[in-house]
């Protein structure tokens, strides 16, 4: 059955947009239109935008509400209103659209939760605190090293892995998109009604421990509007390459197609 509904996929920081190549393919072979777009400064290979590091101009100047504004005119500009999937923060770019009425459902994937939520546990602030760039220059880029890379996305699998993992996905971050985070640019209504919200976690991810997601997802009140919450066991911040990850994308694509 060819569903010709267009899936979004939104992407986080630290990682190039390539890290949904996996579920392009996947959900296409379901009959889905899908599209993974960069971010704006971000269209660009891991290799190019590494070697840019640490002077990107373009990239350090970008800001959170930007990188919203520009999957929300995405989203716009499709003839029906999109699935949107993110994650991490792509997560918390995709229940900022939700919000803004523009998908038909969303799925959150160890999402960056919205301002209200306040991220006080210690993986999430060891594995995210220097990428605020707090006494350094914000017209300058920031790099995860291998070393935080292996704490705060790949923890847990074989260092051949973790190695493959970082010189395919990881990539140069803006700080100032960072920090919108803190700012209202990462606001949103929790009370206002909004279409069918599916919330994930991982028992193992450290930048978004599942204490974290699940305080996310009771945020919303019971107000007719469907909001769900799964947590996958052994499930790091790779959430979306790991091994295994076809498990995840199995359980959104049946947890969409009943909620279409």
């Amino acid at each position: 059955m060819k569903n010709k509904k267009t899936i979004l996929f939104v992407t986080g920081a630290f990682v190039s947009h390539h890290c949904w190549d996996g579920w392009v393919s996947y959900f296409e072979d379901l009959g889905y239109n899908a599209i993974a777009p960069a971010w704006p400064a971000k269209d660009a290979s891991p290799e190019i935008l590494r070697n840019r590091q640490p002077n990107d101009k373009a990239l350090a100047a970008l800001t959170l509400k930007e990188v919203i504004d520009s999957y929300a005119n995405i989203a716009r500009g499709l003839e029906e209103k999109p699935i949107i999937i993110g994650h991490s923060l792509g997560g918390l770019m995709t229940q900022i659209v939700l919000n803004r009425g523009l998908a038909e459902v969303a799925v959150a994937i160890h999402s960056v939760p919205p301002q209200g939520v306040f991220p006080y546990e210690f993986t999430f602030l060891r594995s995210t605190w220097k990428v605020l760039g707090l006494f350094s220059s914000m017209k300058k880029t920031y790099l995860m090293s291998f070393r935080d890379f292996q704490y705060a996305f790949v923890n847990g699998m074989p260092e051949r892995e973790q190695l493959e993992a970082y010189e395919k996905y990881a990539i140069p971050e803006s700080k100032s998109v960072a920090r919108g985070g803190l700012t209202s640019a990462a606001s949103v209504d929790f009370k206002k009604p909004h279409a069918p919200l599916l919330i994930l976690a991982g028992s193992e991810d450290h930048v978004i421990p599942a204490h974290l997601s699940y305080r996310n997802f009771i945020k919303y009140p019971k107000n007719n509007s469907i909001v769900d919450y799964k947590e996958f066991e052994g499930r790091n911040h790779s959430v979306l390459t790991a091994s295994g990850w076809e498990t995840t994308a199995d359980y959104v694509a049946r947890w969409i197609e009943k909620h279409l």
